[in-house]
């Protein structure tokens, strides 16, 4: 694994609220993933990361029932405080909304740090904000080195850079799978409301178009069963299926199903698909090219089936069985 180091620098324009931010003592905004009046489980990691940047720690929670969601976010461990903002503007958690309302709160409370988890509505407000405030964001980070200092990775997780930030508010999206979980229960963080920034009028939520499952969500499983060209066709996904429903595990892809048409892209794992960690995960026809091991390779305990001696796959496998996965994997549901 190679370490690379960058520097990230930005122009000589600060906004004024920012400008005396270098001589203060750091203290983090989280910025909570909303999704349909619950709370997304990616806050506990991203709290962990922001308990590991140091100084005080803060939760942002806005739309509808804000006020309910804030009083359960208060007991997070390390949570120091909670700012709740109740519109049900920020419901669908619009960008331009979310950032107009963020530099609301920044120009009221100086957070030298930005937290966002790396999930699809962090990734989106994150650039918006950046611009707004005129600083450079650190994106996917691994680890937290000091208050300025950050690893992420680069090349599909192939290189992992050293990223120092001298900009005066620091902007992170957080990797959820490289941080523990914050303790859900312990803490008893004070709880305030803000005022709303209302709509920023620049778009709006028309709809959520959501594959709806029993199983449990990719990012959050314990368990992943992936399968990939291997299967040949859409159909044979339901032997993973029926496996997965033992384990009450998830069902993913790789992008070489997912582009054959096999099973819908919302089941990508990979560097531009899901990124996940389970505790198992079990790769099924899959060969290991780079973009897939770069969303999965850091689960607990990794195990392959695949009938090609030579397939990368095995070479970050904790377990791996050369057999015909239409004969091992019936074999393997049965005994389970």
């Amino acid at each position: 694994m190679y370490a690379l180091r960058q520097v990230a620098r930005t122009g000589l324009r600060r906004r004024a609220f920012a400008s005396a931010a270098s001589a203060r003592n750091a203290s983090s905004l989280v910025v909570a993933d909303v999704n349909n009046g619950q709370v997304d489980a990616s806050i506990l990691n991203t709290v962990t990361a922001a308990i590991k940047v140091g100084g005080p720690v803060s939760v942002l929670v806005a739309g509808g029932n804000a006020a309910e969601l804030g009083e359960s976010v208060s007991k997070i461990a390390g949570v120091d405080s909670v700012i709740t903002v109740a519109d049900e503007v920020y419901d669908h958690s619009v960008a331009e909304n979310m950032t107009k309302l963020l530099e609301a709160v920044q120009g009221s409370k100086s957070f030298s740090h930005i937290l966002f988890p790396a999930t699809n509505n962090g990734k989106n407000i994150l650039p918006r904000l950046a611009a707004k405030l005129d600083v450079a964001p650190v994106s996917e980070i691994l680890s937290v080195e000091s208050e300025t200092s950050f690893t992420r990775p680069m090349y599909a997780g192939n290189a992992i850079a050293t990223v120092e930030t001298s900009d005066p508010v620091v902007l992170l999206t957080v990797r959820g799978t490289a941080f523990d979980k914050a303790a859900e229960e312990g803490g008893s963080a004070a709880v305030e409301s803000f005022d709303t920034a209302g709509d920023a009028g620049l778009s709006k939520w028309e709809k959520d178009e959501v594959v709806k499952s029993d199983r449990p969500e990719i990012t959050a499983a314990d368990v992943v069963v992936a399968g990939g060209r291997g299967l040949k066709n859409g159909e044979n996904f339901e032997i993973l299926y029926k496996l997965a429903d033992k384990l009450n595990g998830a069902v993913g892809a790789s992008r070489a199903a997912v582009d054959a048409g096999y099973v819908p892209n919302d089941m990508q794992i990979g560097q531009t698909g899901k990124v996940c960690a389970p505790n198992l995960y079990i790769a099924v026809g899959i060969s290991g090219a780079i973009q897939h091991l770069a969303g999965m390779k850091d689960s607990k305990c990794i195990v392959s089936i695949n009938k090609d001696p030579e397939a990368p796959i095995f070479q970050v496998s904790d377990y791996g069985l050369e057999a015909d996965l239409f004969n091992a994997v019936p074999e393997l549901t049965e005994k389970i």
